[in-house]
């Protein structure tokens, strides 16, 4: 929403700052002479700022409350006024002037709390919130535990909204494609279509006897925007819809309008080219506007069929991660800025096309990102396997009605999760919240996150996590073994995850094990054409309960780390998209992170056309995705077979096929070693020995000539990517005794406007060949100098596994302030201190 006009009636005022809060939420809270244990604090806000790992999640379980004073002007008097919050955590009471207004009982969905009748005009009004975070509650997601820490506090925005007594309470918006796309590019970027917009206008007057005279003379006025063209124009009178029943509603806040248009030549959404509109609704009255409701749209068609997802009528094959809304040191209290980051990870960096928001509906500022990006959101009701009594239900159903409501006008989302997660089948609770959401919204699918086969299906979509692959077998079953309902589409909720956490610092071979794994459940997703999508397990690291994770309150389930630093796995992802080049190879070719010395497998992760390898500057190879052994993925990682090449035609004189039989020993000893010799490999030994006349020793020597460095001199491998011919990107992998220190900061212009900004800093420590410290873990200080910004957390960047990061929040002051991140002293290497300047406007 915004002001649209200056007599525009409506006004939303940030209510971000100058907070008081205290942990103890009592009778004394009311007196504002009261101020023992409060500290001034801004939204959002966190309870309790938690340790990185090592933390009882009881230390951010209480009964807290907030407490401001806002002056309600006398101006306002014969308008509405609500205190809106965007997302308390996780029961809430708000109390006006020491009178208790309104109970909320779900952490992750908005609510207002209408004080017009309770407010003292031309005052000072104090509003008070008590918080309750306890986890004994018999709300959702509570009732039994929980693979994931839900925190506490006001931890996303909250207003005052100010609007006219005639009013929207809400406007439903069904954008949709009516006719075939001209599919004249693959992008979506021109293509074109006839379009059908479905309205509900809900309006509100609670004294509509008042204002009847007013109510008969308001029109709608509706406005289609794109860009800063308006492209459709219509008026709605009042008077077209007035009747009896009508004003019984619009009392009650219930009377609706709906209204349809086709519109030509529009662009659909995609998630190729998310057009977006904006859609401007006005109320007026005369020459005065009452109230104005503005939000984006996107024309698409999303229909799940039998054997898969259709987006505008082609089928799209859904790849996407799980995200938990969290962050080091705060949990959930992080601004828009980090909300909209995490999305634009997702989609530029990982190159999914999807999100699955486990396990509740996240920020609506992350949402918004995902509507621009082309990013297909799957979200959910809050829970985790329990399901609580007939009043913890009836919350449930609540949280459907309010989730669909609040999030509807959405582009992103295509699929709206009415079962909590991993529960048992309770068809009796699932009819109704099925039936809920389909009511509030016609034109979206239902689904349930599962565990179970063949569970009973009151939903149009099968959700089920999967975690059969280990490593060995296939990566996921197909759809007929999970669900016998073969009409309806399938999708894998979750994969991997648990089934092998792995840590940034852990061995070379288990890092890429976990990459490897995860490539091989996207291999055989793809293989399985009739299922629709699949949703890794999961973005990024997080903090989690006791009976959880490694012992540490962190579960290492993601493909990044905590601070959205890359594990190799992450390159399975990133390699799959084609915005930027991209080049990671596994091993660091150093002996010992392998038995015996042996190198096992290597496998190169890009999306270039080709990747030269050389050893010692001498031409081994060139690979292509020809050579990767995962066929039905797009740019799947490459397996280096090849360590010798063909330099033994010209040093050893061997003739072509000499030499192909004495790289294919030599190539298997160097990555399996001298045990357990398959017969492929003594046939061609036999070869060697028979055929050519080598012996044992002859064997011996080539290996230490060509493939062995124990005790040697080390070996420097070097790989580079070509794209359309040209070479785009180098890997050199060789002995390193040099640090330094890379950084990558998501802003360094930051605004303190209607609350705080914060600038996440990710922070890699690599040697002199660009290639990351895997082993290096330290805790690297900060030095700020200026009055701008104050750090999240700890006052030193932690480091695990050569990456970590930290967090700068804004302090209220403009001004021009340097952050210094050192590396240790003992490091002789190049920018071993790296300083970034930032701009704070306010």
């Amino acid at each position: 929403m915004r002001d649209l006009k200056e007599n525009c009636l409506r006004k939303s005022i940030p209510l971000n700052n100058d907070w008081e809060f205290t942990l103890d939420f009592n009778e004394g809270v009311f007196d504002l002479n009261n101020t023992k244990g409060f500290s001034k604090v801004r939204i959002p806000h966190t309870m309790v700022e938690t340790p990185f790992n090592y933390f009882d999640e009881g230390i951010y379980q209480h009964d807290a409350a907030y407490r401001k004073t806002i002056e309600i002007l006398e101006e306002w008097k014969g308008r509405r006024i609500a205190l809106k919050f965007d997302g308390v955590a996780h029961r809430a009471v708000v109390y006006l002037n020491g009178e208790r207004l309104y109970e909320n009982l779900c952490g992750y969905t908005s609510f207002e709390v209408d004080i017009t009748s309770k407010a003292i005009y031309g005052k000072k009004n104090t509003i008070v919130v008590e918080v309750d975070s306890r986890e004994d509650q018999n709300i959702p997601p509570f009732g039994y535990v929980i693979d994931y820490m839900t925190y506490g506090g006001i931890y996303r925005e909250v207003s005052l909204e100010i609007s006219g007594m005639l009013h929207f309470k809400d406007l439903y918006a069904i954008p949709t494609i009516s006719s075939d796309i001209k599919k004249e590019t693959k992008t979506f970027k021109e293509a074109s279509c006839r379009a059908n917009l479905k309205l509900q206008f809900s309006l509100s007057d609670s004294l509509i006897d008042n204002t009847y005279k007013e109510t008969c003379h308001a029109k709608i006025e509706l406005k289609l925007i794109d860009d800063k063209e308006i492209i459709c124009l219509r008026n709605y009178p009042l008077l077209d819809y007035i009747n009896s029943d009508f004003l019984a509603n619009l009392k009650e806040g219930n009377a609706l309008i709906e209204e349809e248009i086709d519109i030509e030549k529009i662009r659909p959404w995609d998630v190729t080219y998310p057009k977006l509109y904006t859609l401007v609704c006005e109320l007026k009255s005369e020459d005065q506007t009452l109230d104005v409701w503005e939000c984006k749209i996107g024309f698409r068609k999303a229909e799940f069929k039998e054997d898969g997802f259709y987006l505008n009528d082609r089928k799209l094959r859904i790849r996407g991660l799980n995200r938990h809304q969290s962050y080091p040191y705060v949990g959930y209290a992080m601004p828009e800025s980090m909300q909209r980051l995490d999305a634009e990870i997702l989609r530029f960096e990982l190159g999914v096309n999807a999100v699955r928001t486990s396990h509740y509906p996240q920020s609506k500022a992350f949402i918004n990102r995902c509507d621009e990006l082309g990013l297909l959101v799957f979200t959910e009701i809050p829970g985790w396997q329990h399901i609580g009594d007939e009043a913890w239900k009836n919350v449930a159903i609540r949280n459907v009605a309010n989730m669909v409501t609040q999030y509807r006008n959405h582009a992103s989302i295509i699929l709206w999760g009415v079962r909590i997660n991993e529960s048992v089948d309770d068809d009796e609770f699932y009819k109704k919240t099925n039936a809920v959401a389909r009511k509030l919204d016609s034109s979206r699918a239902t689904a349930g996150v599962r565990y179970l086969k063949n569970s009973s299906l009151l939903e149009d979509v099968y959700t089920y996590n999967d975690f059969s692959h280990d490593g060995t077998n296939a990566g996921c079953e197909p759809k007929k073994k999970v669900t016998s309902n073969r009409n309806k589409a399938y999708i894998i909720s979750e994969f991997n995850g648990h089934m092998f956490p792995t840590k940034s610092y852990d061995s070379e071979e288990h890092r890429l094990e976990h990459a490897i794994r995860h490539a091989k459940v996207l291999n055989d997703f793809y293989k399985n054409e009739d299922i629709a999508g699949a949703f890794g397990w999961c973005m990024f690291d997080y903090n989690t309960h006791k009976d959880f994770g490694s012992g540490d309150r962190i579960c290492y389930h993601g493909v990044m780390d905590m601070f959205r630093n890359p594990k190799l796995a992450a390159y399975v992802y990133e390699a799959m998209q084609g915005v930027r080049p991209v080049l990671e190879v596994s091993s660091s070719f150093d002996i010992g992170e392998h038995p015996a010395g042996s190198r096992g497998n290597t496998y190169i992760f890009t999306n270039c056309d080709s990747v030269k390898m050389y050893k010692n500057d001498i031409f081994i190879k060139e690979y292509t995705h020809k050579d990767s052994p995962f066929k039905n993925l797009k740019n799947g990682p490459i397996l280096v077979d090849d360590y010798v090449g063909d330099i033994m035609l010209k040093e050893e004189k061997f003739s072509k096929k000499q030499n192909d039989t004495v790289k294919k020993c030599l190539n298997y000893v160097a990555r399996f070693g001298m045990n357990h010799l398959p017969a492929e490999i003594l046939l061609e030994a036999g070869k060697a020995l028979t055929i050519y006349r080598m012996t044992f020793a002859d064997a011996y020597a080539l290996y230490q000539k060509y493939v062995g460095n124990w005790g040697g001199t080390s070996t420097a491998f070097r790989f580079e990517g070509y794209k359309d011919g040209k070479k785009v990107l180098t890997v050199t992998k060789k002995t390193s005794s040099k640090l330094h220190l890379e950084l990558d900061v998501s802003s360094t212009n930051l605004v303190d406007d209607k609350t705080y900004d914060v600038a996440a800093i990710r922070v890699k420590v690599k040697d002199e060949n660009n290639n990351l410290a895997c082993f290096f873990n330290d805790s690297l200080p900060i030095t700020i100098s200026g009055e701008g910004l104050e750090i999240i957390g700890p006052k030193k960047v932690k480091i695990l596994g050569g990456m970590g990061g930290t967090y700068l929040k804004t302090r209220g002051v403009a001004s021009k302030t340097k952050v210094r991140i050192d590396l240790p002293e003992e490091w002789s290497g190049i920018d071993t201190a790296k300083e970034l300047e930032f701009n704070i406007e306010c």
